[in-house]
């Protein structure tokens, strides 16, 4: 099997098509707004670097989820807070996805000078066993190249499975009110008394689109999440809508509380602030809860601002 031609569309980092002939390519297909590629990301960055003098070309190929990773604008700002150095393409259209037959996030290809893929990874880990494959296709290049030692990164394994992603919108929705959902018709939901791991339960005024759901309310809102994981992710957004945010560029915030009392400060996630609120400013994942271990909670989330979207909840067991 061969890499697919990448066309001359859309780069970040630098803002034009790479010079790859010669080189090892790595392509690492992510989406900003999935957490299991942000797991990735730290290595790739460390690569970038301990391998800048080598013949090595890292590239991001950024496939979006939701309709908010489409812009430009979004992908940008994630770039340089995520600290990525390595040119991004922007495969808006699926197409270098579709090339690749990628089915999964993050996913990562290696290739040699020739062209061929000559190994691929689907999803997080395994971080030794790709910088040696990584390691062997350089010395096909120059079996003289001076390497830096293989890192022995010590990937402590888990057999605990934390809650299933959750998804908000009507594909894959995971909504578990009696009520359901009602394409494009705001609901008024009523949280129901037996909640379960494995769904969300909303109450008040709701309006459900293929990727989220929407708050229609402007006070009174709630999201009740019971789950069991050590960390909990939220794709958020202070609107769907495009021109809403770029009217009201204002950041929302929700109060987030578990067990039903405000989050101990040492389980705060990174996005919390002292008084337990997250302020959503753009549609990102944000970090809502960081327990010791893999625990058993129910996460509750008060909403005011009409127009808040829940695009998805993920939930992580160990880092």
């Amino acid at each position: 099997m061969r890499k697919p031609t990448l066309a001359p569309k859309q780069w970040l980092n630098p803002d034009q098509r790479p010079d790859l002939n010669g080189q090892v390519v790595m392509i690492n297909f992510w989406d900003y707004s999935c957490i299991y590629s942000l797991e990735m990301l730290p290595y790739l960055r460390q690569w970038h670097i301990r391998y800048q003098s080598a013949p090595l070309t890292i590239i991001g190929v950024h496939t979006p989820q939701f309709a908010f990773g489409r812009e430009r604008a979004q992908i940008e700002v994630a770039v340089e807070a995520l600290g990525l150095q390595y040119p991004i393409y922007l495969d808006n259209d699926r197409q270098v996805w579709d090339a690749y037959q990628n089915r999964f996030y993050p996913a990562l290809y290696l290739i040699d000078r020739e062209g061929a893929i000559r190994y691929q990874h689907y999803g997080d880990g395994n971080y030794t066993e790709i910088e040696r494959a990584l390691q062997n296709l350089l010395r096909e290049c120059d079996s003289d190249l001076s390497l830096p030692p293989v890192i022995d990164y010590q990937e402590a394994e888990s057999y605990e499975r934390p809650t299933r992603q959750l998804h908000g919108g009507l594909q894959r929705g995971a909504l578990g009110n009696p009520e359901g959902y009602a394409a494009r018709i705001p609901i008024l939901y009523r949280l129901p008394n037996a909640r379960q791991s494995g769904a969300f339960y909303v109450e008040g005024a709701w309006i459900a689109a293929d990727e989220y759901l929407m708050y229609q309310g402007q006070t009174g809102g709630i999201v009740q999440i019971p789950y069991e994981a050590k960390e909990v992710y939220a794709v958020l957004s202070p609107h769907a809508d495009t021109v809403e945010r770029m009217i009201h560029p204002e950041p929302i915030a929700i109060d987030v509380w578990q067990d039903e009392q405000p989050i101990f400060a040492d389980r705060r996630g990174v996005d919390l602030t002292e008084d337990g609120r997250v302020w959503i400013d753009r549609p990102r994942p944000y970090n809502l809860v960081r327990n010791p271990g893999l625990e058993r909670h129910e996460l509750t989330l008060r909403v005011s601002s009409k127009g808040f979207t829940l695009y998805r909840l993920a939930f992580i067991n160990a880092r």
